[in-house]
């Protein structure tokens, strides 16, 4: 399978979880849900993160360098998982939905940019052969993280 399927997969399960948090935090009545929602996304993110980072983001970067973007993609995948980490500093219930909201907004963003320009351009300049060879890697190292 290619790393692109398998990121697209997981952007699919990403957005579900997001819908259930934007249609659940309203509605949350403590602080400790909305943290427990923060951890959530944030162990999930987490991985996901690295695994575009290091798999994916790497045989790119001189392309990116060209468009002027190489820093965009990590600076991002840090300012979500910093607003995550600053959802559990929150001292206010008000304060914890906000960040959350707001990182689940950088996050849908983050994506779509993603899914509209980063997939189509992985699949444009690697060989399939070399998506697939690195779907295979992603496989690998989630069995090792068993």
């Amino acid at each position: 399978m290619k790393i692109t399927d398998v990121l697209r997969a997981e952007h699919a399960v990403f957005h579900n979880l997001f819908d259930h948090i934007e249609v659940t935090v309203p509605r949350v009545k403590t602080l400790a849900e909305v943290k427990g929602l923060a951890v959530l996304v944030e162990k999930l993110h987490g991985p996901h993160s690295k695994t575009e980072d290091h798999l994916f983001i790497e045989p790119l970067e001189p392309y990116f360098d060209q468009m002027g973007q190489r820093e965009t993609f990590h600076d991002e995948h840090e300012h979500i998982e910093a607003a995550l980490t600053k959802v559990q500093k929150a001292r206010t219930l008000k304060d914890a939905k906000k960040i959350l909201l707001n990182a689940i907004a950088a996050s849908r963003k983050h994506f779509d940019k993603e899914e509209r320009i980063v997939f189509p351009l992985a699949e444009r300049i690697l060989k399939a052969k070399t998506l697939n060879e690195l779907g295979e890697e992603w496989l690998r190292r989630r069995q090792v993280a068993k």
